[in-house]
């Protein structure tokens, strides 16, 4: 099989300090995918620091005790490589993608940036202001906002209804003994992953690791495990737009959940694409929109499932009946052996065509270790997806959807 060659380089190993390492060797690969993963995201601050870890994120590269920020830009530039980082509501994420032979440098750089960040206060104040034209620019693109007010409305009480960029209160008043509390608490070996794809052996990665990170101390404190309960309200924001933005749905399954590949079956049928349902019947056939489709999010203790789409505000309240019309027949009926068979071909051409990218390589075995503390193997889940039924669908479908008020969030002219 494909994916047995695939996953025989494979390999997992902890530090003393318990830092997980993860390599995949792949030979006909001309460069190599670095990778650190934090365990610790939006979800994971305090009410009265929302927006800390993704403001902390930017300031790692504002310069550190070594390097000035455009020093770090420099010198990746001039071995041709690139850094990128970001923050999720469970995790943080940065990383490199450079030639073999600057894999060292590479990772030097990434500790140099992640262990001696200056975190001066004048450069907190500029970014400050970049971050809050970020949320600016958030909220003038209702197609994104919409999916921020929908979490916030669905989960007003959980820490993962949160916008992950904070808000203008919070992050203006944020300071940087702050950061380096936050730092201090969550950037600790337990909460660390190290993920490395391509032209590369994982005792080589290992041992940079170890060098650069070996000697790092501290204890991770104790997480929130609550799951996050679902409100359904209706969420009206009034804005001067030609069209209405609008997200519907409800709670789902958390990322561990065994019924999850059933749910994400379920869920390209219903709106995963130009042959689903909700996109041939409210699009081709109808004419109501431009876009619509579903997505599944899961987390560490719960999910949702969110229809989204934007159209003219005279055509909403037939598309949201079309839409809940959708869901409630696939309660009753379930789904075809024809659409089952083509979601699994969805999920499988989808997974491995994608590894012909060594990022993603590379962030499938940091999201595996962050979410089942093991790298699952590729044949694993392809043996999962495989084996998911037409009853499985109806099943989960049923738990899901059934019996379930719909939460609704729209911006537009109303």
């Amino acid at each position: 099989m494909i994916s047995d060659l695939i996953e025989s380089t494979v390999r997992e190993s902890h530090l003393p300090n318990g830092i997980r390492v993860a390599t995949e060797t792949v030979p006909h690969a001309y460069g190599v995918a670095i990778g650190i993963r934090v365990h610790s995201g939006s979800r994971d601050e305090d009410e009265q620091q929302v927006g800390i870890s993704h403001l902390l994120e930017h300031m790692f590269f504002k310069g550190t005790t070594l390097r000035s920020a455009r020093q770090i830009a420099e010198e990746m530039d001039a071995i041709g490589g690139n850094l990128d980082a970001f923050t999720s509501k469970e995790y943080a994420g940065y990383g490199s993608r450079v030639l073999p032979e600057h894999v060292p440098f590479a990772l030097e750089l990434l500790t140099d940036v992640l262990r001696n960040p200056r975190l001066d206060e004048d450069d907190l104040e500029l970014e400050k202001s970049v971050v809050l034209e970020e949320i600016k620019g958030i909220e003038d693109s209702p197609e994104e906002y919409v999916h921020e007010v929908f979490s916030a409305s669905v989960w007003p009480d959980h820490p993962l209804g949160r916008p992950i960029i904070g808000t203008p209160e919070v992050v203006s008043r944020l300071t940087a003994e702050e950061l380096r509390e936050h730092l201090t608490r969550h950037y600790v070996p337990e909460r660390l992953v190290f993920a490395a794809s391509g032209a590369i052996s994982h005792e080589d990665f290992e041992a940079l690791v170890s060098q650069h990170f070996g000697d790092l101390a501290g204890e991770a404190l104790p997480r929130s495990t609550e799951s996050p309960v679902c409100r359904t309200p209706r969420t009206l924001l009034a804005r001067a737009t030609e069209q209405t933005h609008f997200c519907m749905g409800l709670n789902a399954l958390a990322e561990t959940d065994p019924d999850r590949w059933a749910l994400r079956i379920v869920n390209l049928i219903l709106g995963g694409g130009m042959s689903s349902r909700l996109f041939q019947e409210i699009r081709e056939e109808r004419g109501l929109c431009y876009s619509i489709g579903s997505d599944l999010i899961s987390f560490r203790e719960g999910g949702l499932f969110v229809i989204y789409s934007d159209t003219s505000p005279e055509h909403v309240e037939e598309l949201e009946e079309l839409a809940r019309a959708a869901l409630h027949r696939v309660t009753r009926e379930g789904v075809s052996l024809e659409e089952l068979r083509r979601a699994k071909a969805q999920v499988r051409a989808a997974t491995l065509l994608s590894l012909d990218d060594v990022g993603t390589r590379m962030n499938r075995l940091a999201r595996s270790i962050l979410y089942h503390n093991r790298v699952v193997p590729l044949a694993d889940l392809m043996s999962q997806v495989d084996r998911v039924t037409a009853e499985d669908c109806l099943r989960v479908a049923e738990r899901v959807f059934s019996g379930s008020e719909l939460a609704f969030a729209a911006i537009g002219p109303f």
